[in-house]
């Protein structure tokens, strides 16, 4: 025996069970015990579409004892109310939902949990794109644009130009996956102005998304490179300017400076001589 702890699934909320799970290969039938799910014995696929209800029985049949059922989804337990558990097991899944798509319902004998029978939900459900796009793009770059179309059975794209199916270029390229559509436009041009069309055709319905494609003017764009060697250029240019500058102020200084003393020297010399020479004339008037 091992132990597994699920969650259960709840429309309304989840929650945590540990429950005891034997290890062995399953089958629909025990000990004469049988069991059966909306009258199929066997595992089986059930295609429903979304939004409908989906309703589940489970019968044990062949017992001579109360049998007790356990219903899942996937690996979570459903919670089941007390009168829900005995030779017959009823659930509903309301409204059906595109997550329900792929999962397994199964139904088990709480006896031997190896005996079950599953059927796997096949939802159907149709394609929706979503709300419409105003795309700005700077000429010469590259634009994607993107649907984004989950539907069961998978749908098919066409893709349009002002109403027109589009015809593929050079600088157009398609991709495709199970759920999303694109259209890549390399380097656009101004001719790439319009609005494009994705439209996703499935037998459950269609669904249409246009985009509309504005190419603006390139912007002028200057190499870093260059901005920054220009600068760098006139910067040095004005700083080779005050230093240049700085040179002539410092050599008019200097030039001031020398002179200055010798020009000191000569007043103080003249007023040295300008006296004895007074004094001499006095001498002589006086002598006389």
């Amino acid at each position: 025996m091992v132990f597994r702890c699920f969650v259960i699934y709840h429309r309304s909320g989840f929650g945590i069970h540990v429950v005891r799970m034997p290890k062995y290969p399953h089958s629909s039938s025990f000990a004469g015990v049988e069991l059966s799910v909306n009258n199929h014995n066997d595992d089986f696929t059930l295609t429903i579409s979304s939004g409908s209800l989906a309703s589940l029985s489970c019968l044990a049949q062949n017992s001579s004892q109360a049998e007790e059922l356990l219903w899942y989804r996937g690996d979570g337990r459903v919670d089941l109310k007390d009168g829900n558990k005995v030779n017959i097991s009823n659930i509903c899944i309301s409204p059906v939902s595109e997550s329900d798509n792929g999962v397994a319902f199964t139904c088990r004998l709480v006896r031997d949990q190896s005996v079950q029978v599953s059927v796997v939900l096949d939802v159907r459900f149709p394609p929706s794109v979503g709300e419409d796009e105003s795309i700005y793009i700077e000429e010469g770059k590259d634009v994607t644009l993107t649907c984004n179309a989950k539907s069961n059975p998978q749908g098919q794209t066409t893709w349009y130009k002002n109403n027109t199916i589009l015809t593929l270029q050079d600088h157009y390229q398609v991709y495709q996956t199970s759920e999303t559509f694109q259209l890549s436009i390399k380097k656009v041009q101004k001719s790439d102005n319009g609005t494009y069309t994705c439209e996703v055709k499935s037998s459950c319905g269609d669904s249409s998304k246009d985009f509309h494609l504005i190419v603006e003017d390139k912007k002028l764009v200057f190499p870093k490179e260059a901005v920054i060697a220009a600068v760098v250029v006139v910067a040095l240019t004005v700083l080779f300017g005050i230093v240049a500058q700085k040179e002539k102020i410092f050599k008019s200084a200097s030039m001031s400076f020398c002179f200055l003393p010798l020009l000191c020297c000569l007043v103080v010399l003249s007023s040295s001589v300008r006296e004895p020479l007074c004094s001499i004339t006095s001498l002589r008037i006086t002598s006389i």
